[in-house]
């Protein structure tokens, strides 16, 4: 299974530099800084953990270029303590970021959970959203991935010692 830092190294060195875009963890809150003169766009992730890596990397992965031109990608963000409107929301917008992330995982060997991302709070549709995730990332393999998603992937394949990622997953 691959390491944080060499999957950071592996992204900001093979992959991300051409979009003048680098992968960083450390944070308290995952964030993403886009990029001010002459530093790089971040992608930051919380402290040290990979799942959060893949997860923020599959969010910038969704945003288009000028969803790219702004902090956190202009996107909303309520935390813990959603009511069960906000939690709908935040499934509606999670099912492809997570879908991703859940096929990058796939690719690296690592687990997969899916996030409702609402601690201490009951959450109704949790179900639904995880088979809402199956579908979607089973609509990726079937008809392809994003153009910069299937790039990262191959270079997880490769990284991996594996001709094709598309052999990596073995569900319909």
């Amino acid at each position: 299974m691959i390491q944080l830092n060499e999957l950071v190294t592996l992204l900001n060195h093979n992959y991300l530099n051409q979009y003048n875009t680098r992968i960083v963890g450390g944070f308290d809150e995952p964030f993403y800084q886009t990029f001010v003169g002459q530093q790089p766009a971040q992608i930051q992730f919380s402290h040290d953990y990979i799942r959060s890596a893949l997860h923020e990397l599959a969010h910038w992965c969704v945003a288009g270029k000028e969803r790219r031109k702004q902090d956190d990608f202009g996107y909303w963000y309520a935390a813990d303590g959603r009511n069960q409107q906000q939690q709908n929301e935040f499934f509606q917008v999670e099912i492809k970021p997570q879908a991703l992330e859940w096929a990058f995982s796939i690719v690296l060997g690592i687990d997969f959970e899916a996030s409702v991302d609402n601690l201490g709070t009951q959450v109704k549709g949790v179900d639904e959203f995880n088979n809402n995730l199956k579908k979607q990332l089973s609509e990726y393999v079937k008809n392809g991935f994003p153009k910069r998603t299937e790039q990262i992937l191959s270079l997880f394949a490769n990284y991996r010692g594996v001709e094709d990622f598309k052999t990596c997953f073995t569900f319909n």
